[in-house]
């Protein structure tokens, strides 16, 4: 009796973790350079009209991972199997976007950390981010690789949210009025909300806590309420995180302080953190920009390699651990090689898995509503439904219109 009493203790705590885990591989995954990058710009343009943005994208995020996380966990097969049963070929489709989109997001975080090293301790990008991306690959090559990652992403995901308030109050924001605006907005920006949606919940983001579930084998009917729940426990995260930097941003703006976010190099997060506390600050803004790209190296070049099932079925898992480094040393490579300005290629990273959002979630909310075949007859809520078809639509329409756009962040 007192041994089984001990396995569904132990069971009980390893399920906890599981969730735990997924919840802070998408939220960590999400909370990257461009997100803080993104967050800085919009409040500086807007001021405490951003907030009704924030609120805006924080329901269209959790449509999106609703819906994907459901249909993981319900079908029990990796997103790009999935998408294969559905539509023959369009898996292969999704997961060669993931994986360019993920490799493509790698190189903006590599360029994050180098940005963060050097706020924190004045060391050259490049050299930031080459070492921040090696420690990234000994991260992987370690034999306790998954169970190091999951304290990692917890670690530094309750570091930036503790940090961030600590100059929330220092900033001292007009809150009353940041939570007025945030619902009755004096003035609605949809550029904002699209740009801050594709930065949160595009590309391999929707798929990191999912993807991480699978893996743990919380898959299957039977845990589809604690699935549900930490789909939305994950977004909760991403949001307080964003709401929180959103409120020490919009402290230094009220003050009368000016923050440059038109120039070539321009880092407005850096500002405002340094106008905040000083020095202190900017030393602040480099440790929580470093653990945002750290953690966004990680978790996309996980969710990647976790798309590369379809070409290789018999894909171990330390094969899956080597190609990850590979992954890694490839986004390290080209982030070298290339001259582009960091801050200009955070926000076309974002832009590009913006772009990548609604074919994904198109082929999950069309499984939804006509494969129940695939999900154990399992009858979908049409309430998650309903609002899948609306975000899609709006992801669609947001994609075609800001296309030209993102692809002119590079020049």
């Amino acid at each position: 009796m007192e041994n089984h009493s001990s396995s569904t203790v132990a069971f009980v705590k390893n399920q906890r973790a599981s969730l735990i885990s997924a919840i802070f591989l998408m939220a960590t995954s999400a909370i990257g350079p461009g997100f803080i990058t993104q967050t800085a710009t919009f409040t500086v343009k807007l001021g405490t009209a951003f907030g009704f943005g924030i609120l805006a994208s924080i329901i269209i995020d959790f449509v999106v991972q609703q819906n994907i996380w459901r249909v993981v966990a319900l079908t029990k097969m990796n997103s790009s199997d999935i998408a294969n049963a559905t539509i023959p070929f369009s898996g292969y489709v999704l997961a060669v976007l993931i994986i360019f989109g993920g490799l493509v997001f790698n190189i903006g975080n590599i360029a994050g950390a180098g940005l963060g090293l050097n706020a924190l301790v004045g060391l050259d990008p490049k050299w930031g981010g080459a070492i921040s991306a090696l420690l990234a690959v000994y991260i992987f090559s370690s034999r306790k690789a998954s169970n190091f990652i999951d304290r990692l992403m917890i670690g530094f995901g309750l570091l930036m949210i503790v940090l961030t308030l600590f100059v929330v109050f220092a900033s001292h924001p007009p809150v009353g009025e940041a939570l007025k605006e945030t619902v009755f907005p004096s003035d609605i920006n949809f550029a904002s909300i699209t740009t801050i949606v594709g930065g949160t919940v595009g590309g391999y983001i929707s798929y990191a806590g999912a993807h991480r579930l699978l893996d743990k084998g919380m898959v299957g009917v039977e845990h589809i309420d604690y699935v549900s729940g930490a789909a939305t426990k994950g977004i909760v995260v991403v949001g307080l995180m964003r709401y929180i930097l959103f409120l020490a941003i919009l402290g230094v703006v009220a003050s009368g302080v000016t923050i440059d976010i038109s120039s070539y190099a321009a880092n407005p997060a850096s500002q405002a953190f340094q106008a905040a506390l000083g020095e202190l600050g900017l030393r602040l803004f480099g440790l929580i920009l470093w653990a945002a790209a750290i953690t966004s190296v990680i978790g996309a070049a996980y969710t990647s390699m976790t798309f590369i099932t379809p070409f290789k079925r018999t894909i171990t898992d330390r094969q899956r651990q080597f190609a990850t480094i590979i992954f890694i040393a490839v986004s390290l490579v080209i982030y070298l090689a290339m001259g582009t300005a960091p801050v200009s290629l955070l926000v076309f990273a974002g832009g590009f898995n913006g772009l990548v959002l609604p074919l994904g979630l198109t082929i999950f909310v069309y499984i939804g509503w006509r494969r129940a075949d695939l999900m154990s007859g399992y009858h979908y809520p049409r309430w998650l439904l309903f609002s899948g078809v609306i975000v899609c639509a709006m992801t669609w329409y947001m994609g075609i219109m800001s296309v030209a756009t993102i692809f002119n962040d590079l020049k």
